[in-house]
């Protein structure tokens, strides 16, 4: 009889070791041992414990007491030998025993994820157990690109290793041919170095990204690879090959879990560290005057150039941060924010200041430092501006000249001392700032030092001192708090050698490693390399930061250098053997989002819809969120037609999945385009359903674009978002401390507010929650009637209208922030009892409600539900616990950003709401005489009915 093929399974069941026997070709009846069953016998002899009974050592009912310690000695030696015996049992797998971060179940099945230190034990464990490894060579390709890519390696290996026989068969008949005369002629010809060419830096129009290897040319298409993205792309996870975000390859969040060590590692002890390389550098050159107009232009206020307090920054001893704007049609609208750094004058220049006809005006250097997202729209600006400039300046793109490291955390000081060693041949030719640098040992938060503290001098080579050492700081010097109190930077000021094209050139010509290494292995064990005239000097730009928050938060440290020497210090930087233990943390953008959030700081541009950049963030964000929510079963996504936020309201208010700042403010979320228009066309084809629904047309450089039906939509939605403005909060306060606080009709419509909204209990709040200001009006509520033959109106269900809720729904949200006051003081006390049974409550429920109620002493029977046959459908609570949301006409802005915040131990979160809305509330709560309440609000999660007591604060 033929034997079936296993099934189910039986079929997925591990194999036996080849060599192992089976039971059913074992004549003797599967004796023979195989290697698991004596693993199995091993560990089960560890595990037992001999012992012996106590009743040998009774005799005739007397204690023979040598006996009986004879029977505990043996019970104790086979304690001690069975544990010595379970300890070298391999009752634990090499994989159990990597560090935390590691990912358990990759190393299981592929010892290359196992510490180099295991992976002898892990090779070893799973041959004996026969666990099916993966081997990556082995791997048969499952696509079709993989194949192809495969078979394309496996040819261009053939086409090198044909390459270099043909090479060294050259090489060998030369040699053999013995040609003096060929050899004379070459060592006749003269010895040509070359050296690598200057990049291109064109005036007034954006620069084309550096040029690439060949070999990763291909990769780098349509994006910009960091200095360290293939660091990165080992240890990160990276945005999408086909989806760069603003046009570079960005590190999103670390392989490890890392949003409480993050946390950890920002406040208590160690620091995080960012490649923030992609942040876009812009010089401005020009005459002060010229300058100071453009900025001034820019949005920067003209006391900057006046005051005398604003001095150090125009002598380029601290940094400014602001955000810039421009003016369309008498409108100001928020381009982003920007860190401007000005060069020092030189002696000369500052000499010839004094002279009543200087010889030339004095050109000054301005850095803007701004984020990529609106580097387009920044640099576009600028140049409008600075052609209108008489003398005229210009500006440089720079944003592949200088890259930036960013780094936060009480260590960051440390790691930096251990990696920037300053550039000196000599001990008296050390620069100030580079003396003021070496004296921060000690300092723990970059926040305690002088607002926008700038930093410049010139470092060495990390390299030179790889690997880095651990900064030994003395505690009990006292020098740090004077170099803190003094700041003495302002003595000998030269002009900053990271404004030098030159010096960036020369210090992006490095040596190579191979040479470095050959020089560590001349030089005697254990000293220092030295500087010799082959290391270039690096010209940095250090300056710290301090959050908008205040308080004891933790500052950051800015670190900007040429681009071709953020790599070698990178390398340096994450080596460090801190003080506090372990190195510094990789950080992603997940995690810089994480720190601002924690900080209670906007992050832009994900927080500042009232920008183009915000805007173009919304927009994306709301197409992943669709594309999720799509992709759902209809069963396990959120109906937003059916919604019950009680009160006979259904229905989501908005969209769901979006901050719907068009439904707020009554902007044409789908309009369709004028009549004629080529996205009309788009919009009315019909195509069939096996085409593509597309619409070819050619650009001014004759290459041919595409426009789909969702393009079009979403250029839509983008010139309805453009209309709303972003309100700063020195207009706010100025528009808070009028005497009648309301919205200027001269100031332009739509304006919003970023605020920090921090929760009073109870409640998390997440990106699209919806925020809504307390009633500003006294709902009537339709009782129902005590004449039968006489209903009521009934209310109609989905109105949405204030006739539908309760009329001391103020006081319900109000009453919530006096629980939220006691709840405080005792965590155990549970929560409070309904005030009211619920209307959607069964007769079992109802009966324990009344009785509980009864029997508490301090208050009376829970009133009955209003339910009727009129009221049916419209609920005065939820659940008896929570107060209804405000309507929709109450609505007055949506959360950005939100989540469970470890730094407060409760809810966060960061988002905008409509000025003229929030002075309503603002109005209404002071001439009650209670302005407290202006700024109360309550949050509800989008597909959610509960809400959550809140206050906001402009940030």
């Amino acid at each position: 009889m033929n034997k079936q093929p296993p099934k189910g399974s039986e079929a997925r069941k591990r194999k036996d070791p080849p060599g192992s026997g089976n039971s059913s070709s074992n004549p003797s009846g599967g004796q023979q041992n195989n290697a698991r069953t004596h693993k199995r016998a091993k560990l089960q002899d560890a595990r037992q414990i001999r012992t012996q009974p106590s009743d040998a050592a009774l005799k005739d009912g007397e204690l023979d007491l040598q006996a009986f310690l004879s029977a505990r000695e043996f019970e104790i030696r086979a304690l001690e030998s069975s544990m010595r015996k379970s300890k070298a049992a391999s009752t634990t797998r090499a994989f159990q025993k990597v560090p935390r971060g590691m990912r358990r179940r990759t190393a299981s099945h592929n010892v290359k994820r196992v510490p180099k230190r295991l992976r002898a034990r892990a090779a070893k464990e799973m041959a004996e157990d026969n666990t099916p490894t993966v081997d990556a060579r082995k791997r048969r390709p499952r696509t079709t690109r993989a194949r192809i890519r495969a078979e394309m390696g496996k040819r261009l290996r053939l086409l090198a290793e044909r390459k270099r026989k043909r090479v060294a068969k050259q090489s060998a008949g030369a040699e053999a041919d013995g040609s003096k005369e060929g050899a004379a002629d070459t060592a006749s010809k003269p010895t040509v170095h070359t050296r690598a060419p200057k990049p291109k830096i064109r005036r007034n129009v954006p620069n084309e990204p550096p040029k690439p290897k060949s070999k990763f040319r291909k990769r780098q298409i349509d994006k910009t690879w960091l200095p360290t993205h293939l660091w990165h792309a080992k240890r990160a996870r990276m945005t999408a090959p086909k989806d760069p975000l603003w046009r570079f390859a960005i590190p999103l969040t670390p392989n490890d879990k890392c949003y409480r060590p993050t946390h950890r590692a920002t406040g208590d002890k160690g620091a995080v560290v960012w490649d923030m390389s992609y942040m876009s550098t812009i010089g401005l050159y020009g005459s002060e005057e010229g300058i100071g107009r453009v900025l001034v232009a820019l949005g920067l206020p003209n006391q900057l150039f006046t005051d005398k307090k604003h001095q150090k920054w125009r002598s380029g001893l601290r940094k400014q941060s602001g955000m810039l704007s421009k003016e369309r049609k008498g409108v100001r609208k928020d381009i982003g924010p920007a860190t401007i750094i000005w060069n020092p004058e030189t002696t000369q220049e500052a000499a010839t200041e004094g002279q009543a006809k200087p010889p030339r005006r004095p050109q000054r250097q301005v850095f803007l430092r701004v984020h990529p997202s609106c580097f387009f729209e920044m640099i576009n600006e600028l140049t409008v501006l600075v052609k209108a400039q008489t003398p005229q300046c210009y500006v440089e793109d720079l944003r592949f000249e200088i890259g930036s490291i960013e780094l936060v955390g009480p260590s960051s000081t440390e790691a930096l001392l251990s990696v920037l060693h300053p550039y000196h041949t000599k001990a008296d030719a050390e620069e100030q700032h580079a003396k003021v640098f070496r004296s921060l040992a000690g300092v723990t938060n970059p926040a305690s030092l002088p607002p926008g503290a700038l930093l410049s001098f010139s470092i060495m080579d990390p390299r030179l001192r790889s690997p880095p050492k651990r900064v030994q700081a003395d505690l009990e010097d006292v020098s740090v708090s004077e170099t803190l109190t003094k700041w003495p930077v302002t003595e000998n000021v030269q002009p900053y050698g990271l404004f030098d094209r030159r010096a960036r050139f020369q210090a992006g010509v490095l040596p190579s490693q191979k040479s470095l290494d050959r020089r560590k292995g001349v030089a005697t064990p254990g000293t220092e390399l030295g500087i010799t005239a082959r290391d270039p000097s690096i010209p940095i730009i250090l300056f710290s930061s301090r959050p908008a928050s205040g308080g004891q938060a933790q500052g950051s440290w800015t670190l900007m250098t040429p681009w071709k020497c953020i790599l070698p210090i990178w390398y340096n930087l994450v080596k460090v053997p801190l003080s506090s233990g372990g190195n510094p943390r990789l950080g992603g953008l997940n995690e810089l989002r994480q720190v601002a959030f924690e900080h209670a700081v906007p992050w832009f541009p994900g927080d500042y819809l009232g920008t183009d950049a915000g805007t173009e963030w919304e927009l994306e964000q709301r197409a992943k969120r669709k594309a999720d929510w799509e992709r759902r079963p209809k069963g396990k996504r959120v109906a937003w037609e059916s919604l019950d936020l009680g009160a006979g309201r259904k229905g989501e208010a908005g969209d769901g999945l979006a901050c719907d700042f068009e439904h707020l403010f009554g902007l044409p979320k789908d309009a369709l385009p004028k009549k004629g228009d080529e996205d009309l066309a788009i919009l009315e084809s019909d195509a069939e359903e096996d085409s593509m629904d597309v619409d070819t047309a050619k650009d001014a450089d004759g290459k041919t674009k595409t426009k789909t039906k969702e393009k079009v939509v979403r250029q839509m939605s983008h010139e309805s978002l453009s209309q709303i403005h972003r309100l700063s909060m020195s207009a706010f306060s100025t528009l808070c401390k009028a005497g009648n606080p309301k919205t200027n009709p001269s100031s332009p419509p739509h304006q919003t507010i970023t605020v920090a909204l921090t929760f009073t209990g109870r409640g998390v709040a997440g990106p699209c929650a919806r925020i809504y200001r307390l009633p500003t009006q006294n709902p009537i509520v339709v009782l129902p009637s005590t004449q039968a033959e006489v209903p009521a109106t009934p209310s109609q269900p989905g109105g949405g209208g204030v006739s539908s809720l309760p009329s001391d729904l103020r006081d319900q949200w109000l009453g919530r922030l006096s629980k939220s006051k006691t709840s405080h003081t005792n965590a155990n006390t549970p929560y409070p009892p309904p005030r009211r049974i619920p209307a959607d409550a069964d007769m079992a429920t109802r009966k324990k409600l009344v009785a509980g109620s009864i029997l508490n002493p301090t208050g009376g029977p829970l009133p009955w539900p209003w339910e009727t046959a009129q009221t049916k459908g419209n609920k005065i609570d939820i659940g008896g616990q929570h107060p209804l949301c405000p309507g929709e006409e109450d609505l007055i802005g949506f959360v950005t950003t939100g989540a469970f915040c470890l730094a407060d131990g409760k809810g966060r979160a960061v988002g905008s709401i409509a000025v003229d809305k929030a002075m309503e509330a603002i109005t209404f709560a002071k001439d009650k005489g209670k302005p407290g309440e202006g700024r109360l609000c309550v949050v509800r999660n989008a597909g959610e009915s509960v809400g959550w007591l809140a206050r906001w604060e402009v940030v």
